[in-house]
């Protein structure tokens, strides 16, 4: 079977799916690597794929696709606004063993949307109207959309359930954020929920899945297909396996303190390049802990955001984690000024 198969008979299948969230510079081919050891989703979805007049596809975010170690199926996913260049490089995509096609609507970067792509874009229906109809005559496996659920105001959301209901899409990722909202507190569910009744396509959600209960919860509350996880799973790569056990019925495992230190481990043997530069390959680790670190302790979270030697990361990790206590690993209440991170991260 092909990967685009596969990724079919999974959304027909009966079991709640269990996507990984594409993030940038974090979702590699090496990240890939690592979640799977731990159980990992059903699906992957890869980093996107800048899209640009002259653009082609980004050799290191193809390596996700071409040397996939993961045996499941993986999602190419496309960021741009230009039509012509979207449906080139989707075509191109097609060439190789991609389970899907997808457009991305909901990155919330400054960066990316004052260029009037990923979440900019929902600012302009009609554009998005264009686009589907564009890509989805052009793109002959699965098509899939990523989406919030507005740019400013959740009330964009009725508008842009209709611009989607037009078109034969494969399946509806939803966002429970507004792009202005980024990463804050206030998901929407209600309004996955919405689009799970109302559009013919299956419906994944995402935004803040934290644990297996809750998880379970979200399902049986939204009516969706499916979970897309992407903190969730930084923090915890247990956390597929957990969700499957709590459908299941049975009990779930924690991991202990020495567990979590030696995915640490892990993180570092796959992530760090050798040669490069002591504060480089720390500040590339500070990506994962800086999520990880919200499942250990406030004080944990503290001190790893401002080691600055690859010494003191591994004495931060050894003082916290050098244990066989369970772990959680939920994220915990942080005060707002204990986030605020230092010049240095």
């Amino acid at each position: 079977m092909t990967s685009s198969e596969i990724f079919l008979q999974l959304l027909r299948s009966d079991a709640p799916l269990l996507s990984l969230a594409p993030m940038q510079d974090v979702t590699t081919l090496q990240f890939m690597r690592v979640i799977a050891r731990y159980g990992g989703p059903d699906i992957y979805w890869t980093e996107y794929f800048r899209v640009h007049g002259d653009s082609r596809p980004e050799k290191w975010i193809l390596d996700s696709i071409t040397k996939n170690p993961t045996g499941r199926p993986v999602i190419a996913q496309l960021i741009g606004n230009d039509i012509p260049a979207l449906v080139r490089n989707a075509k191109e995509l097609q060439k190789y063993p991609v389970a899907a096609i997808d457009l991305n609507l909901g990155c919330p970067a400054p960066i990316v949307y004052k260029k009037c792509a990923g979440g900019g874009l929902l600012r302009e229906p009609d554009k998005i109207d264009a686009i589907l109809g564009a890509l989805r005559d052009a793109v002959t496996v699965p098509f899939t959309v990523k989406t919030r659920i507005g740019f400013e105001s959740p009330q964009e959301f009725d508008a842009l359930l209709e611009v989607f209901s037009k078109h034969a899409i494969d399946l509806l990722t939803v966002h429970a954020r507004t792009v202005k909202q980024m990463y804050r507190p206030g998901v929407r569910y209600d309004l996955i929920a919405q689009a799970a009744r109302e559009l013919k396509c299956p419906v994944f959600a995402n935004g803040n899945v934290h644990s297996a209960s809750q998880a379970q919860a979200l399902v049986a509350e939204t009516g969706v297909r499916g979970l897309m996880i992407g903190r969730g799973a930084i923090r915890n790569p247990w956390l597929f396996d957990q969700i499957r056990a709590q459908f299941r019925g049975e009990e779930i495992k924690l991991p202990t303190g020495h567990d979590v230190l030696n995915y640490i481990h892990e993180l570092w043997d796959n992530e760090i390049t050798p040669g490069v530069k002591e504060s480089a390959q720390v500040m590339r680790m500070k990506k994962f802990m800086n999520f990880i670190g919200e499942g250990v302790t406030e004080k944990f979270l503290f001190e790893i955001r401002r080691v600055l030697t690859t010494a003191d990361l591994w004495r931060v990790c050894e003082t916290y984690l050098n244990h066989d206590e369970p772990m959680t690993l939920e994220p915990i209440l942080i005060p707002e000024a204990a986030l605020e991170l230092p010049a240095t991260f």
